[in-house]
């Protein structure tokens, strides 16, 4: 699933690229098929993994791209770069085409209902209102819950997936599945809003500060492979409900004891 700092882009280039040109929407999902749409668009917007697209009708386009989707931009004519039968939105202006593949939620709301679909996430981490005493507040709230389990949900701080969430327990030199209440999380909440501003301009996340191809990660999908601080063989496994892979280093993220 794309992390935050992917969408925030995402957001980016669609605002850029659309605000105030006048597009037609092609719906390619059952719920709005039969909707046409010609509107000027106000904007596109991040908030976590959410995109919010504001059109000139009151409408807000929104769209999330859960594990598989993305939003390409194309010019007229441009040959499109995945398969015309995964997109599921198109929007056309008089230069550019928006084309949104695989997204997991397309929607259209009132404007005045975003709360509705955004307003559960907590403190957005590239947002403009970011806020880090609610977000240790809210990742505090549950003591018990492990640290790896409470970083991936987005109503504790939004943006944070499954590489991120791997990484910072690294940092941290925490197991993931480490009590929250084990773990220093106002140290948490400075290492992932940093993590996430160092990488929001980079196409290809790094988290070591080594931007060579196999040399951008600590832990995450390097299963088996030496540990880049200590030479341990980084192990791996699943956490959570539903599961999701993890990634840790036996030395520098020993395992918590049971009392």
């Amino acid at each position: 699933m794309p992390e935050g700092d992917t969408v925030w882009r995402a957001a980016r280039s669609l605002d850029r690229a659309l605000t105030n040109h006048v597009i037609t929407a092609q719906f390619r999902v059952p719920a709005l098929a039969e909707i046409a749409l010609t509107t000027q668009v106000l904007g596109t917007v991040s908030r976590g993994k959410h995109l919010l697209t504001r059109f000139a009708t009151g409408q807000t386009l929104h769209t999330h791209l859960r594990m598989e989707g993305s939003w390409h931009l194309y010019r007229p004519g441009e040959p499109w770069q995945r398969p015309g039968h995964q997109a599921r939105v198109v929007l056309t202006s008089d230069d550019r085409l928006a084309v949104g593949f695989s997204l997991g939620v397309v929607e259209l709301i009132a404007t005045t209902a975003e709360s509705d679909v955004v307003g559960h996430l907590g403190p957005d981490l590239l947002g403009p209102y970011w806020d880090s005493e609610a977000a240790v507040a809210r990742l505090s709230r549950e003591p018990t819950t492990p640290i790896g389990v409470a970083l991936l949900d987005q109503r504790n701080l939004a943006g944070i997936g499954n590489l991120y969430r791997n990484e910072l327990c690294f940092l941290i030199g925490a197991h993931p599945s480490t009590e929250v209440s084990l773990v220093n999380v106002s140290r948490v909440v400075l290492r992932a809003k940093a993590l996430l501003e160092a990488n929001k301009e980079r196409a290809k996340q790094c988290t070591t500060g080594d931007l060579r191809p196999g040399k951008r990660t600590w832990v995450y999908r390097r299963a088996g492979q030496p540990c880049r601080r200590c030479g341990s063989s980084i192990a791996s496994g699943e956490l959570g409900d539903p599961s999701r892979s993890i990634y840790w280093c036996p030395s520098c993220q020993p395992q918590p004891t049971t009392p």
